[in-house]
């Protein structure tokens, strides 16, 4: 797509469509990985289905067990039915699905009378670009009449908007194609394991940001400069740049734990950055907040440079900038389209609620209310607890609500929750802690619900959240954002003077959150969790007697 092409031009100048009724209802849906379902009715979220989550795969597509459950979920007909655009197939060469993928002006969208369950509805559609962009403008702090930058850099988009007061995006620069793509790259040209081709990897990603943090402080060298620089002048990667093409670099299947790949693991991360940055330091003069969306604001790393560089007022990363926040951003496009209205109140605890479809056996498992000074007291001695609790969270990243959680003292606990699920060692165990006691332990972007940046851990104690270069991917909470890990956290620091945890997500290898009791026991039976909290109980194990 050509810079012409990508241009903006103003939304059509006619007057917002009025819907009659009570509150608008606006039901919306994305296809391709990361596939989901939402629901807004006048100006609220409902809930955010995604298709990987009740222990689905990883980056599913959205599927009818979905559709239906989200169905369920609302007591009308909607009078708006969004849906994301897309492409019909896997490769952006395939012909547009609706709206398509690129664009953010008047031909991004479309609005047409349609029928549902034979009633009359408006069938509304806006590209994937404009999802990302409305999805942080939706869910940023209400600010009337605020503008705003934007940038969306994600598999294929990486570009910069302006968005006015009345919340009309324009888009302003495409600072580099594919950014995404070109980041996880490296990690398949140095894999042995991958099979070659352009196979692209979505957890790829994902390990890379966690093996930058193993980089030595040294120059850049003439090869690492040769094969980033090749990377980087490609139009596109993730389809088009076979892995055998690279196969001259000092990298090509050298191994991802080797020094090499992960000191030009780190000089790729900042070459990516850093043409943003000299792209905005340079051209986004205004100071105006800065809005992050699409998968690489998933990178803490880039997210916390962000917010430390002081070129913005602020900076706002939702906890679902990847595709699993497209069908919200559908519909908060769509909300602004017929009413010119973007802001929606919304939690993080969207999802469904847990559920309870089978109970414990009772000859081997002891169940009773939960206390959390109990749970505490178990966390303290070494045990690792699955916690459930409510209704699952939107996005990516276990914050509190299907979480597993231990005690962040000790390396040993780091390899043990490692193995329980089925990761690499190099990989980190992020934190949790209470947002009014995390300057004690962690240093720099320390607010942070969504577990989205980085900080630096100040403390010797707590090893087992700890990463090599000396960071942590905290994530703080409050009494108003979740009650019951509050509750657990002032019980565990009035049991150790630590208002931390480590929190992983509860989930099998390659599936989204456990969501149901049947998958919980099945799950830490196999792994050897040592007890669970399941909404309102607490579920141990009973102890074998002795001398017997």
């Amino acid at each position: 797509m050509t810079e012409n092409e990508r241009k903006s031009v103003h939304r059509r100048s006619s007057a917002p469509i009025a819907i009659k009724g009570i509150g608008m209802l606006i039901l919306a849906m994305k296809e391709g990985h990361d596939g989901g379902i939402v629901a807004i009715e006048d100006g609220k979220l409902l809930f955010a289905l995604e298709a990987e989550k009740d222990n689905f795969p990883r980056y599913d597509r959205l599927t009818a067990e979905v559709i239906t459950r989200g169905l369920g979920l609302v007591d009308r007909q909607p009078d708006v039915v969004a849906l994301g655009g897309w492409m019909k197939g896997f490769s952006l060469a395939n012909p547009p699905s609706r709206t398509g993928y690129f664009g953010v002006g008047e031909r991004s969208t479309s609005d047409e009378e349609g029928r549902l369950f034979g009633k009359k509805v408006r069938y509304f559609s806006s590209t994937h670009e404009r999802s990302h962009i409305y999805a942080s403008l939706g869910m940023a702090p209400p600010v009337p009449g605020k503008e705003y930058y934007a940038l969306v850099w994600e598999g294929h988009i990486g570009s910069f908007y302006r968005v006015d007061a009345k919340g009309e995006a324009t888009h302003l620069k495409q600072v580099m194609s594919d950014p995404g793509s070109k980041y996880a790259y490296l990690f398949a040209l140095a894999d042995p394991a991958h099979p070659g081709g352009a196979v692209f990897r979505f957890n790829d990603a994902g390990k890379q940001m966690a093996l930058t943090g193993f980089a030595e402080d040294v120059p850049i060298t003439q090869q690492e400069r040769k094969t980033i620089e090749y990377i980087l002048k490609q139009e596109r990667v993730f389809s088009s740049l076979s892995k055998a093409d690279m196969s001259w670099s000092h990298v090509y299947n050298k191994g991802i734990e080797s020094q090499e790949y992960k000191n030009i693991a780190k000089r790729l991360s900042d070459a990516i950055f850093h043409a943003f940055y000299d792209y905005a330091e340079e051209n986004l003069t205004e100071g105006l907040p800065l809005l992050i969306s699409g998968g690489c604001g998933l990178n803490c790393d880039w997210n916390r440079m962000w917010r430390e560089s002081g070129l913005f007022e602020s900076v706002f990363v939702p906890p679902c900038p990847n595709d699993s926040g497209s069908a919200l951003g559908t519909a908060v496009d769509a909300q602004w389209y017929y009413t010119g209205q973007a802001s929606i109140e919304w939690s993080v605890y969207a999802g469904e609620e847990f559920v309870e479809d089978v109970q414990p056996d009772p000859a081997k498992y002891l169940v009773r209310p939960l206390v959390v000074s109990e749970v505490a007291e178990c966390i303290e001695r070494g045990d690792i607890i699955g916690w459930a609790r409510g209704r699952y969270e939107f996005g990516p990243r276990a914050l509190g609500n299907r979480s597993i959680l231990a005690a962040p003292f000790t390396e040993e606990t780091t390899v043990r929750l490692n193995r329980i699920k089925r990761r690499e060692g190099y990989r980190p165990i992020a934190p949790i802690a209470l947002e009014s006691d995390a300057p004690k332990w962690f240093a720099g972007s320390v607010v942070d619900p969504y577990m989205l940046y980085f900080n630096h851990v100040t403390s010797d104690d707590l090893k087992a959240i700890t990463h090599v270069d000396g960071t942590a991917r905290t994530q703080t909470v409050t009494r108003d954002r979740n009650p019951g890990i509050v509750d657990l956290l002032e019980a565990f620091r009035d049991r150790t003077g630590f208002s931390v945890l480590c929190n992983t997500s509860l989930n099998n290898n390659g599936r989204g959150f456990i969501n149901r009791t049947s998958d919980l026991i099945k799950y830490g039976e196999k792994h050897g969790l040592d007890g669970y909290v399941i909404n309102n109980s607490f579920v141990t194990p009973r102890r074998p007697r002795t001398g017997q």
